[in-house]
């Protein structure tokens, strides 16, 4: 029986996976017959240690250093994918949070702050989305085979949590440039879907020891009472990454534990 989460050797680019959710949606990617991983992320170092992983288990990978709010940073790393692998099948915007150099003003309400807090965000989640769909679309389209972008944005946009303003309307705004995306590239038999996520245990969160009752008035608000794991978000994007999912796109599939229900 064929794999149907098989993609076929499809070439993948992948930003933010030096850690956490990225890292498991390449080694996701690279144990399922990706062409080739390209591991992005901000510290090369990281993403290095990622592209080591997927080597060491007979995969195929580079680590591409940019910043995914610099478009150039971007072009560079895409040119430099398709002069190793090829054309690119799949992209992963999975960089987000407060980009790589997060300062402590982002903790202050919004209105207290200005541009060069809120751009903290809206680098990152927003335009750093744009730029990398953008540099990635034509060598999606140069393949005349089916293709895949997807994003990964936050359950803070659906939902809309007090303190995350910026990050949510940015979010919020990612999901919505998906949707005008698919309609764009239905034609080129690319799909674009949003993927939005909630608490997620990672190895960055893991070190700050939680308060436990913190940590439970948290869980209160999921259906399933536990933080996802990045393999939840992973095989969620491997399925609209792989020929499993073809008639599916511009959509926006919550993997959060049922923090938040829709009709």
């Amino acid at each position: 029986m064929n794999d149907v989460l098989d993609l076929g050797g499809r070439v993948a680019f992948v930003t933010g996976a030096g850690q956490n959710v990225g890292r498991r949606i390449a080694l996701h990617f690279a144990a399922h017959n990706a062409g080739g991983v390209a591991v992005n992320d901000f510290h090369l170092d990281r993403a290095e240690a990622v592209v080591e992983e997927i080597r060491s288990a007979g995969g195929k990978a580079i680590a591409v250093q940019a910043d995914v709010t610099d478009l150039s940073s971007v072009k560079e790393a895409v040119a430099r994918t398709e002069k190793e692998f090829g054309r690119i099948g799949i992209l992963v915007n999975n960089a987000g949070n407060a980009g790589a150099n997060p300062t402590a003003d982002l903790k202050k309400p919004f209105w207290e702050v200005g541009p060069e807090s809120w751009n903290k965000f809206i680098g990152v989640n927003l335009y750093g989305v744009i730029n990398c769909t953008s540099a990635v679309i034509p060598s999606l389209i140069a393949r005349q085979a089916p293709g895949r972008i997807i994003t990964i944005i936050s359950d803070a946009s659906r939902w809309g949590d007090p303190g995350l303003e910026i990050y949510a309307g940015a979010k919020a705004g990612a999901a919505g440039f998906m949707r005008a995306v698919a309609r764009s590239l239905g034609r080129h038999q690319v799909t674009a879907n949003s993927i939005a996520i909630a608490a997620i245990s990672t190895e960055t969160n893991a070190r700050v020891n939680p308060n436990p009752e913190v940590e439970k008035r948290i869980l209160e608000k999921y259906i399933i009472r536990r933080r996802g794991d990045p393999v939840d978000v992973a095989n969620m994007v491997l399925f609209l990454a792989s020929d499993a999912s073809p008639w599916i796109t511009g959509q926006t599939y919550p993997v959060n534990g049922g923090f938040t229900l829709a009709l």
